[in-house]
């Protein structure tokens, strides 16, 4: 989308996927239009099987009018700023007992490692009780679902096949709860999600209740990608590094965002307009497939001047419209269809990036650190090794 948008030196082309008529769109104005509430459902305005590894259908991102305002505030309670340092600081510990082993390791995958970390310390947040065996295997769930979102084919295929055990094992949690036979604290994700009543009233149904239990662990598993990200744009911008070991928390934070800005994650969002509207001079017509590129807004060169040169220090004095850096969506995350976790995101990122500019040295072997914008969710090719891990200062 964004070389077509570059050709055609318009933020709007209409084409055709999969035999289907769509709408492109990018820039500022363009999320204005795409995030307005109530304008645009995203129900089958995604492939089938992406929908159904990405969300699944029942989740809070196929909702709509007051049904996805009540479902939404439940999941964004879960999310304020004492919930996310809580996270963290699980996660961080995580990260320090993967540190204390890697030394007697030839090489680390961080990738692998990194959804391993993240999927206990986000089970142990939840209030799920699970296993270190168990942890993995549902961090290698996770990984097969989040991979195969972006695939037609067998990577599609297994991660449908696993979603469909995985969410089993989510129902039977929250079966467990609502039954008495697991107890986690009254605030913990795990209760809050298997007691909540939707605008109806009604306690969610147990299907829904597990979809969203693991729109919670999965994503989280997914921030992984962006540790990644993280760690290569150190390596490819080593002069960033001494101020991040220094502990500048302001510097970290413009370090992160422009990460979140520069690397390719999922390239577009795809809506159905609820009805018809004018834009710029365009009518859409109700049900019009609309797809708005994620991507290209956070390159767009009008909104970001030298959107191709990786330079956290542009946003030092950054003001968000809430439309011009969408990583995760645009406009308000409470009444539209931003993600709810963007902030825990970052703060995950801000943390690890710190952790090991901070509290490990290592090497970085040469290895294929190529990302593919064919592959979604994208990823560098070799998962980011590290080798010769060892504490900082120790030499080599």
């Amino acid at each position: 989308m964004p070389r077509r948008h570059a050709a055609l030196g318009s933020d709007t082309f209409a084409t055709r996927l999969m035999l289907r008529r769509a709408l492109c769109v990018r820039g500022e104005d363009a999320a204005r239009m795409f995030y307005q509430p109530g304008r645009f459902t995203r129900r089958h305005a995604l492939p089938a099987t992406t929908m159904a590894l990405l969300q699944d259908f029942g989740s809070v991102m196929a909702l709509d009018g007051d049904a996805h305002r009540k479902r939404k505030a439940m999941l964004m309670s879960l999310f304020g700023p004492l919930e996310r340092q809580r996270l963290v600081g699980l996660a961080a510990a995580e990260w320090r007992t993967q540190f204390a082993r890697w030394p007697s390791e030839a090489r680390v995958v961080v990738h692998e490692a990194a959804q391993e970390v993240l999927c206990r310390a986000v089970c142990r947040w939840a209030g799920i009780p699970v296993s270190a065996g168990e942890a993995a295997q549902r961090a290698r769930e996770f990984a097969r679902m989040i991979d195969g979102a972006g695939s037609a084919g067998p990577r599609n295929w297994r991660g449908l096949l696993v979603r469909t055990r995985t969410e089993q094992w989510a129902r039977a949690l929250v079966d467990a709860v609502r039954a008495g036979q697991v107890q986690p604290a009254f605030d913990s994700p795990l209760n809050v999600v298997a007691r909540h009543r939707d605008a109806d009233g009604e306690l969610m149904n147990r299907k829904q209740a597990g979809v969203e239990l693991i729109n919670l662990l999965r994503p989280t598993v997914a921030v992984a990608r962006y540790v990644v990200f993280a760690l290569l744009a150190l390596h490819e911008h080593p002069h960033c590094r001494a101020r991040i070991a220094a502990g500048d928390d302001d510097y970290a934070t413009w370090f992160v965002q422009e990460v979140r800005r520069f690397y390719p994650f999922v390239p577009a969002m795809g809506g159905r307009a609820l009805h018809g509207f004018d834009w710029h001079g365009l009518h859409v017509k109700k049900g019009t497939w609309v797809l708005f590129d994620l991507y290209g807004t956070n390159r767009h060169p009008a909104l970001w001047g030298d959107p191709d040169v990786f330079r956290p220090e542009r946003f030092e004095r950054w003001q968000s419209s809430g439309f011009d850096y969408v990583p995760h969506g645009g406009g308000d995350p409470y009444s539209g269809h931003r993600c709810p976790g963007e902030a825990v995101t970052g703060d995950l990122v801000r943390s690890a990036l710190q952790l090991f500019s901070e509290e490990i040295a290592y090497d970085v072997p040469p290895q294929d650190l190529t990302v593919s914008l064919r592959r979604i969710p994208a990823l560098p090719a070799s998962g980011f090794v590290i080798t010769n891990v060892r504490a900082p200062g120790s030499g080599t």
